[in-house]
């Protein structure tokens, strides 16, 4: 029995301040049936309350508590470890991590990396990498190659998390997708086979939600490029064009299986 479906929301639901055409009206109608839809994301630049905005703005009628994000995942696991971190951040999403930075003459437990194009300059990647060599670890929110913006695509944070590792000799621990426990935490009480994650990146929304279990329907929008879904193994549960035609596939299953909306 299908319980919750896992959307991701750069690419997948929006581009910036624009909604994927049909993604309002195809969201509002798989909300209205009652089944649990989480939206989880890897967007590092901005928090949780600068993303609940800009959706909202859009059109989408969601709640912020839905929103479930790599950069939660990544406080959490500071405040679990008490741990001070120096900061690769974006200005928007330092309010997530209040209290979690160390002062300037700190020797940091960790350095964590997100997607800060501000931050991603030779002074401050060094600073990150001498941290590193004293012995800090490297937190990686995520480690993805590339996002779509509206004028095409652009670097994710993964060259550069891969020069500190190749530089200080380290292994970076990824916080949010691809990691199953991403996906577990994201899930809460519901299984995996109970669940469909709906993305446009390949690797870290199908391929991670497939190795969790789930199902993964991967859409044509956002980073997508031709010939993705052949990338991986398993190949993708399903590709679609885009949201709408993933939602209307998962309305046609919940239909058949009984469930009335």
């Amino acid at each position: 029995m299908l319980r919750a479906v896992l959307i991701d929301l750069s690419g997948t639901l929006h581009i910036e301040n624009q909604a994927i055409p049909g993604a309002i009206d195809a969201l509002h109608k798989l909300l209205a049936t009652g089944i649990r839809v989480k939206f989880v994301t890897n967007t590092t630049k901005e928090s949780k309350n600068v993303l609940y905005n800009r959706l909202t703005n859009i059109g989408f009628q969601l709640k912020k508590d839905d929103i479930f994000s790599s950069l939660a995942a990544a406080r959490n696991l500071l405040v679990h470890r008490k741990w001070k971190s120096l900061l690769l951040l974006s200005p928007e999403a330092l309010e997530d991590f209040e209290d979690l930075g160390c002062e300037k003459d700190e020797n940091p437990n960790a350095v964590v990396i997100g997607l800060a194009p501000s931050e991603f300059h030779y002074e401050r990647l060094n600073d990150a990498f001498r941290c590193l060599q004293s012995g800090s670890k490297l937190i990686a929110i995520h480690a993805g190659k590339y996002y779509k913006r509206e004028n095409g695509l652009a670097l994710g944070p993964g060259c550069f998390v891969k020069g500190l590792e190749y530089s200080a000799q380290c292994e970076a621990e990824i916080v949010g997708k691809p990691t199953k426990e991403f996906f577990l935490a994201a899930l809460d009480d519901i299984q995996p086979v109970e669940a469909i994650m709906i993305g446009d990146d390949v690797t870290d929304d199908i391929h991670g939600a497939q190795i969790t279990g789930m199902r993964g329907y991967l859409v044509q929008t956002g980073k997508y490029k031709k010939g993705d879904e052949l990338k991986i193994k398993p190949e993708p549960s399903a590709v679609f064009p885009s949201i709408v035609e993933a939602i209307d596939s998962i309305l046609n299953e919940l239909s058949v299986g009984g469930h009335s909306f």
